[in-house]
């Protein structure tokens, strides 16, 4: 009989440890990194963070100044940075216009408003909208990821062709509420499917959740 969903977040734990995530000095700095890590690694929005904080532009309105061409060049380790700016671009005019830059008007807003809003800002997806209720605004939202369809997936929850709500649904229908335990159980998914469960040349037998199959 397969484990309940808090069952195997604790598995996780005593394997892992806290993770520390999100890896940010502020929330607006987590927010730019939800948009930048978007089909990249981690070490390259690292980079491309550390080129905006050299610029002294980790700002909204300072990072809304800068030229779209000027950005792309700051943003270039994290890749696509073209399309990267301009959708920075499309977030700062919605923070700015919507909320004045403001994260604590933001983090005031019921999440319900707010993931409708970020999810009508041209290149907010789901997972980079939670990412940044989550994170930045410490929401209890559950985030989704290749990671995580690729996991519960193998051990027979649901198909890894699932989609993104139905695969939210099921852990928010599993597990309490609370952005304690939705931070840590996404990071330690993601610690999880880059050491373990990968892609090709998954280490089953390895696996902290093998006797789980």
């Amino acid at each position: 009989m397969k484990g309940s969903p808090l069952k195997l977040y604790k598995k996780l734990y005593r394997c892992f440890g806290p993770q520390h995530w999100w890896p940010a000095k502020n929330a607006f700095e987590v927010m730019v990194g939800a948009i930048l890590t978007q089909n990249t690694a981690w070490a390259n929005v690292e980079k491309a963070i550390a080129n905006l904080k050299k610029a002294k532009a980790l700002e909204a309105r300072k990072l809304n100044a800068l030229s779209s061409k000027r950005l792309a060049r700051l943003i270039r380790p994290a890749g696509y940075y073209n399309i990267k700016a301009a959708r920075l671009k499309c977030y700062l005019r919605f923070v700015l216009d919507i909320y004045g830059g403001s994260v604590r008007r933001m983090s005031i807003v019921p999440e319900v408003t707010l993931r409708r809003q970020l999810l009508s800002v041209k290149g907010i997806g789901p997972e980079t909208a939670d990412s940044i209720l989550l994170y930045a605004l410490n929401k209890p939202v559950f985030v989704v990821d290749a990671y995580t369809k690729r996991i519960f997936s193998r051990h027979g929850y649901f198909d890894e062709g699932a989609g993104y709500e139905e695969v939210q649904g099921f852990f928010t229908r599993k597990l309490k509420k609370d952005v304690k335990l939705f931070n840590e159980y996404h990071a330690l998914i993601v610690e999880l499917g880059k050491s373990f469960c990968r892609k090709n040349k998954p280490r089953c037998s390895e696996c902290p959740l093998k006797d789980d199959k």
